[in-house]
């Protein structure tokens, strides 16, 4: 099994960062309002980055680093052609 931590942004460049075993079914859920309370608001979320790990804490502990102020800075540099436009 293979265990996801991704980020999606909204039309409003609202971002969520999560994790799943199942990305395609969790991107659906949270168009479908299926989402956390912080997704149900808007049901126009698009997969902008994501990261795949064999192991469950693996993606559970990068998760944590990426919604860190360190993570910001990492994914704002690993972004940062997609995030100017």
């Amino acid at each position: 099994m293979y265990y996801f931590v991704y980020l999606i942004e909204n039309e409003n460049r609202n971002r969520y960062i999560g994790f799943t075993s199942n990305i395609k079914q969790r991107i659906s859920d949270h168009n479908s309002g299926k989402g956390t309370q912080t997704t149900k608001r808007s049901q126009k979320w698009k997969l902008i980055y994501f990261e795949g790990y064999l192991d469950k804490r693996d993606a559970l502990g990068r998760e944590v680093f990426l919604k860190s102020g360190a993570g910001d800075r990492f994914l704002k540099k690993q972004l940062r052609n997609f995030l100017a436009l």
